[in-house]
């Protein structure tokens, strides 16, 4: 909560993205799941420039429990990633560690069943850490370099702070504060609220 918190001090002003449990595949499985040379259909563009959801879905199978029609995201990946709220994760019965994308060494593994059949893979599921994007500019303007961590407060319903935040900043992002469902839901948020930042490393 904010109490005692600087949080009337808006020190910068972030859009907020809900990010939906989805999948990042390989061109090797989009193969094996979809048919040889198979490419991805795109029916929205995401808030990441050159990012896109894909028309194609597929089932997720756990130790305990399935989830079916998760979205994929393209463009294709090197490697193969299911990135799930903590909670599908457990309904799933996959201990989903807490993770940056594309850190997937270590990671449990589940069963994807597409068109073509099921697909084993060994690792590659996370609950993706919290994270903002940043231009180069909005970098510059705010003096947040790639990788800092810092705090932010997000004004939904419910007010919630965010601590030790990733930044990611480059020329090929675009400003955007990327919450999970579970952690949108728990400030009662949605799509086109804001956070601001009140606090960096």
């Amino acid at each position: 909560m904010c109490d005692g918190c600087a949080c009337g001090q808006k020190e910068g002003q972030v859009p907020l993205g809900i990010s939906n449990r989805h999948i990042h595949l390989s061109q090797e499985h989009i193969d094996v799941l979809f048919g040889e040379g198979y490419q991805l259909q795109e029916i929205k563009d995401l808030s990441q420039p050159g990012q896109y959801a894909a028309n194609e879905v597929l089932t997720v199978v756990g130790n305990k429990g399935v989830l079916q029609g998760i979205r994929i995201l393209g463009p294709a990946r090197k490697q193969t990633q299911v990135e799930l709220s903590q909670t599908e994760a457990r309904q799933l019965g996959i201990k989903a560690p807490l993770r940056e994308s594309g850190n997937l060494a270590g990671t449990p593994g589940c069963v994807l069943i597409g068109p073509k059949g099921p697909l084993v893979i060994n690792e590659g599921c996370i609950v993706a850490k919290t994270h903002v994007h940043f231009h180069t500019e909005d970098g510059q303007r705010m003096n947040i370099k790639d990788g800092d961590k810092i705090d932010l407060i997000v004004k939904g319903e419910k007010e919630v702070i965010f601590c030790g935040v990733i930044a990611r900043v480059g020329d090929t992002h675009k400003l955007d504060f990327h919450l999970d469902t579970d952690e949108a839901n728990a400030a009662m948020a949605k799509n086109g609220d804001f956070a601001y930042i009140i606090n960096r490393d």
